[in-house]
């Protein structure tokens, strides 16, 4: 990104406008039906509601049609990067199989095949972290393993980003819990995962994702990179709706819709959440979430 490296990081706080969701319907003021004979005014309000609840129930259906839309744009724009990793591991699951058959060694031929076994395991599980993601939300809040998140979203890439001269560090406790909907906060891991592979491409660089305590119910995770970081005028607009600096980038997987921040600081504002930024031209950019504490 063509830009004079700043001499201090710039903060973000979370955009409060494009994605927000409206009001639930359930927190409107709920009127009564006018009984036969009343006036016009309350017809004319309690048809009003009616509207303003339907347009309610309309513009959460369309959100969250919107997010699954995105989802599936972002795993498109990875998918030549998953293929590729699939005909990696399939080229030696045919040899070992050959290999299986031309031998009349038992001991080559169960060596032959039980390195086929774990190709193949590794494909599979490859293909049920991408299915994973795909499908749509389901069920509601409860308490989330965030190391086992922050390692399944990463794993959702499909990719060793050590071919990509990318170094991954995740420390997070174990046993470190939030309160969200497990589906929905995999989808914002998984963006900010593939913001920073992007970010990093074509240098050397560390994909830190670590969480801690903020205080008595609250955790803050954090996913940094070393990237090429984010100009200051590119920074205040980052959870814009559409906004992106990677439309026309060459390869793919480095193009971006301009949709994966905007959605990702909705789902964090739903889950009860906060998401900021900080970044710092040529040196590297940390998404910070603040999130409820699990049980």
């Amino acid at each position: 990104m063509a830009s004079e490296p700043s001499k201090t990081p710039v903060r973000t706080p979370p955009a409060r406008d494009g994605l927000k969701p409206s009001p639930s319907p359930a927190a409107t003021v709920a009127i009564p039906r006018p009984a036969p004979g009343v006036s016009t005014l309350a017809k004319d309000a309690y048809a009003l509601q009616a509207q303003v609840d339907e347009l309610a129930r309309q513009f959460e259906k369309m959100q969250a049609q919107l997010r699954q839309a995105q989802k599936l744009a972002s795993l498109g724009t990875t998918a030549a990067m998953i293929a590729h990793e699939f005909n990696n591991l399939f080229t030696p699951v045919v040899a070992y199989a050959q290999q299986a058959l031309d031998t009349a060694d038992v001991e080559l031929m169960k060596t032959a095949l039980a390195k086929t076994l774990d190709r193949t395991n590794a494909m599979r599980q490859m293909a049920d972290r991408v299915i994973g993601l795909a499908r749509q939300p389901a069920g509601g809040i409860r308490s989330v393993n965030v190391r086992q998140l922050a390692e399944n979203a990463v794993g959702c890439l499909c990719r060793d980003l050590g071919k990509d001269n990318i170094a991954l560090n995740i420390q997070i406790d174990p046993g470190l819990t939030v309160r969200a909907n497990e589906n929905q906060l995999l989808q914002v891991m998984f963006n900010l995962a593939v913001n920073a592979r992007q970010a990093m491409l074509g240098r050397r660089g560390r994909l830190t994702i670590d969480a801690t305590l903020a205080g008595e119910d609250a955790v803050e995770i954090n996913v940094r990179d070393t990237g090429c970081g984010i100009a200051p005028e590119n920074l205040a607009r980052i959870f814009e709706p559409f906004f992106s600096t990677k439309q026309d980038a060459d390869k793919p997987d480095r193009r971006g819709l301009g949709l994966g921040l905007a959605i990702s600081h909705g789902i964090i504002e739903d889950l009860g959440g906060t998401i900021s930024v900080i970044s710092e031209v040529g040196v590297g950019t940390t998404f910070t979430i603040h999130l409820p504490k699990g049980e």
